[in-house]
């Protein structure tokens, strides 16, 4: 007999799995709280469905949550039912979700600006970046930090076997990617990518999701895509089209390094006409867009704003940042990180080497000193990340 299993994802996002004897059915909900004028002797929930998933329940409660979708669900039926565990995947492998901790969402360890064109092995000393780098991931794992996720994309210099040697030495779990990155005019979008169709390049992501990034077998735990200012180009448009069909086959959420507002929410309208919903995605380098009203909109769509690049020189903007979202009840949404690290290929050893622990050294303390709390820290730190990073389970292909 079938059964229901619920995983809160976050504070108005649960996830469902309903198993069957012959196939499983997939569902994420999103969820408003009613109206306190709302008379009832029972707290009711109304339910929107968003997306595919994973769950287990009997006949009579599938058929209450198939309706719940143009309709209302007792919030009492949820406390009465086991939870579902889904996985984060870093360069060590599979961890469960709760495992991740703190977590800086947007970080580097290796740049090669070079260009698609002319990027290739050999270009740099991997063991000369492990050693400047490594002393970095240990100071950040020492200042409280779990979990990095390593954006920089392929052709741009990831190096996940490179990643994976550093977590084993650091102690700290650390995430790369899949995808291309669309942004600089489209300067590392490798030439392949103009002939493709957004299918051919989703299944080479997909690939990679199954298989591991050859030679090292490291699997992604996200997609990173990167699109330029305004409206989207045709390139720009392929790849977050290619992002769509990736996640709609792994689950892996889509961080999209985006040039401005109007690029984001173009962005957020492409995802939806591919069947997509705004909950997986990641609003990359947010706090470029000077209009903090389309922070919202975007964030009331369900799209996660992430506010990078938090430096001595950009704390007190960061806090204002944060706090607007706080005020107008959007905190759930957002994600924090520095964009810090950078060994930049080309540049005697390395060049500056930006370390990645400020924000917790410094710059969380002065969130809480501006009246964010312990509880709102823990959910832009650990919470927001963990539901960004948490995709179905998968077995591994050989």
């Amino acid at each position: 007999m079938p059964g229901l299993r619920v995983h809160r994802l976050a504070d108005t996002v649960v996830e469902f799995q309903l198993d069957c004897s012959d196939r499983s059915f997939l569902a994420v909900f999103a969820y408003e709280q009613p109206s306190k004028r709302r008379e009832s002797s029972e707290r009711i929930v109304v339910w929107t469905k968003l997306r595919y998933i994973t769950c287990t329940m009997d006949r009579r409660n599938f058929l209450e949550l198939a309706a719940a979708g143009a309709g209302i669900l007792p919030i009492s039926r949820l406390t009465r039912i086991g939870e579902k565990r889904g996985q984060a995947v870093t360069a060590l492998g599979p961890i469960a979700p709760e495992q991740l901790g703190r977590t800086l969402i947007h970080e580097h360890v290796l740049v090669d600006f070079i260009g698609a064109d002319e990027i290739r092995p050999g270009r740099y000393d991997s063991e000369e970046v492990f050693l400047k780098a490594l002393p970095h991931l240990r100071k950040v794992k020492s200042a409280g930090c779990d979990t990095l996720v390593d954006c920089t994309p392929a052709y741009i210099g990831r190096d996940p076997g490179l990643l994976r040697r550093l977590s084993q030495a650091s102690g700290l779990q650390i995430v790369t990617n899949t995808g291309l990155y669309g942004a600089a005019q489209d300067k590392y979008v490798p030439r392949y990518a103009y002939a493709e169709t957004a299918q051919q390049l989703a299944a080479r992501w997909v690939k990679e999701f199954e298989n591991g990034i050859p030679p090292s077998r490291v699997r992604p735990g996200i997609i990173k895509i990167g699109v330029n200012s305004g409206p989207l180009t045709e390139i720009d448009e392929k790849l977050v089209k290619a992002a769509a069909i990736t996640h709609q086959q792994t689950g892996l959420t889509i961080a999209s390094h985006t040039g401005d507002g109007v690029a984001a929410m173009a962005q957020i309208s492409t995802l939806k006409s591919h069947g997509v919903e705004p909950t997986s995605f990641v609003w990359v380098h947010a706090q470029n867009e000077a209009d903090t009203q389309l922070h919202r909109q975007a964030a009331e769509a369900g799209a996660w704003v992430e506010f990078d690049g938090i430096s001595f020189t950009t704390a007190q903007k960061h806090i204002e940042l944060v706090l607007g979202m706080k005020q107008t009840g959007y905190l759930g949404r957002v994600l924090l990180s520095q964009d810090s690290g950078w060994y930049h290929v080309g540049e005697p050893g390395g060049g500056d080497f930006r370390p990645y622990d400020f924000l917790f050294v410094q710059f969380l303390p002065l969130l809480r000193r501006a009246g964010v709390s312990t509880k709102e820290i823990d959910t832009l730190m650990i919470h927001n990340p963990r539901a960004v990073l948490t995709v179905p389970k998968h077995e591994r292909s050989d």
